[in-house]
């Protein structure tokens, strides 16, 4: 029997794109994991397995605590790690804390790692009807840089043996705001939007990782 396959740790632009992509738009928030990694703290969760192998998004620790709160002051996202839960307009991750991960949980940097295959679309369109999926949240979408150029997709598989996907548009600059909202109703093109209060629309998470991701083929 094959060992199991060690983690891939990716990280996050910020706290606040790891703290969108635990809470926004769920119907309960995620778990968020507090362990260390490369000698440093940080906060961790699991969000796809690529060939048997978890893929773990992350960003460094900025300080301790017991939940990640999420929510939007003035129009505006924000993103705390406090001790208590006290608002009620705020989601609240609770951090788990791992004193020490098991071997299973640590990345080696010396396997040989499976990657997503791509497959561009046409348009933003597209990509919002992909992305809504089967279930009862849309996956989220996750951009980084590549050349001159942002990816904005969705990692998905159409059968858990065969391969999986990045589906995805380029486009010419980073997302300018943190969700793509959508209508079936009206016709009009899906837009980005820093709010979730549009009556009429749905809308998607938008994830940027700190750089290019490393677990695709390009070519």
């Amino acid at each position: 029997m094959a060992p199991p396959k060690s983690p891939k740790y990716i990280q996050l632009a910020s706290q606040l794109e790891f703290s969108r992509l635990v809470s926004a738009l769920e119907r309960i928030p995620r778990v968020s994991f507090m362990h260390e990694h490369n000698g440093k703290k940080i906060i961790s969760i699991q969000m796809d397995l690529l060939k048997e192998r978890p893929i773990i998004y992350y960003v460094p620790l900025e300080k301790n605590g017991h939940y990640l709160a999420y929510g939007f002051k003035n129009g505006k996202e924000e993103s705390l790690v406090v001790d208590t839960v006290s608002e009620p307009t705020k989601l609240y991750s609770p951090i788990v804390k791992i004193k020490e991960l098991p071997q299973s949980l640590r990345q080696n940097t010396d396997e040989q790692l499976e990657k997503y295959e791509l497959i561009e679309l046409e348009d933003l369109a597209s990509l919002a009807k992909i992305s809504h999926g089967y279930e009862e949240a849309p996956f989220p979408l996750f951009s980084f840089p590549r050349g001159d150029k942002w990816l904005l997709g969705v990692f998905m598989n159409f059968n858990e043996e065969g391969p999986s996907y990045f589906c995805h548009v380029s486009i010419d600059s980073e997302p300018s705001q943190p969700f793509l909202k959508y209508s079936m109703f009206n016709g009009n093109p899906p837009q980005f939007s820093d709010n979730l209060n549009e009556h009429g629309y749905s809308y998607i998470k938008i994830i940027k990782l700190v750089e290019t991701h490393p677990l695709i083929h390009y070519e």
